[in-house]
């Protein structure tokens, strides 16, 4: 079972395509996830928006979803747990002074640069490619590095000042198991946010309800006549 020259191959030579197609294949998704709007699929433009479960979108595209929730759209599944604009946040985000933008050629056609990251982390300059883990708090919307927010240990936002719990961090483009945990996350956020706005219109029925003897006394008050007309009045039958 050897070659024309008594050679045996070895298995990395049979077996190397694969792995090199593998890499494409990861490095595309990696360019997919980090520059295009997961519902259009078009490339992510300000204002861009970010939902619980770390997915980016193009905020207009969330906007057209929302006012036209078609059974056709595909890609609606994907933005299914969005049902108000209140489920997404505004990001904010860092320019990287390195990305070059739309670039023209000598025949005038532009492309945008997807060899760098269009942002970065403020605070230790990783680019927002997918190499690196990038999160948001979801109480402001201010983007970081994982390695930021571990290395400079805070409890309020590195940019803006705004203070934060552990639960208003969200992991971009995370994993299995990230999305998992947002999910739940998700769930209690929403749930907690549906009882306070029950428990609030209680304490206003209550309040109303408090109000309303006091109007009907006040109805029900007699009207005194003044001193000068009690001689005026004369009892039925006296006339």
């Amino acid at each position: 079972m050897g070659c024309d020259g008594g050679t045996i191959p070895k298995r990395h030579e049979l077996v190397k395509g694969p792995k090199k197609v593998e890499k494409v294949d990861k490095d595309a998704e990696l360019v997919a996830q980090w520059n295009y709007c997961t519902l259009s699929q078009e490339i992510l433009r300000r204002p861009i928006v970010a939902c619980e479960l770390g997915r980016l979108y193009n905020k207009d595209a969330v906007i057209e979803f929302l006012l036209d929730k078609s059974a056709e759209k595909a890609l609606g599944k994907a933005a299914s747990h969005i049902k108000s604009i209140k489920n997404v946040t505004e990001l904010k985000l860092s320019d990287n002074p390195a990305w070059e933008g739309d670039k023209g050629n000598t025949k005038g056609d532009k492309h945008d640069d997807l060899q760098r990251a269009r942002f970065i982390c403020p605070v230790v300059g990783l680019e927002m490619n997918g190499r690196h883990r990038f999160c948001f708090l979801w109480c402001c919307g201010c983007v970081f590095s994982e390695r930021a927010l571990k290395e400079i240990k805070a409890e309020v936002c590195h940019t803006c000042g705004a203070a934060f719990q552990d639960d208003d961090v969200i992991v971009l483009n995370g994993t299995k198991e990230d999305v998992d945990v947002l999910k739940t996350r998700m769930e209690e956020r929403r749930l907690r946010a549906k009882l306070e706005k029950k428990s609030q219109g209680h304490q206003k029925l209550r309040q109303g309800s408090l109000k309303k003897p006091a109007l009907i006394l006040e109805r029900r008050k007699p009207t005194w006549l003044p001193e000068a007309q009690v001689g005026l009045v004369v009892a039925p039958g006296r006339c």
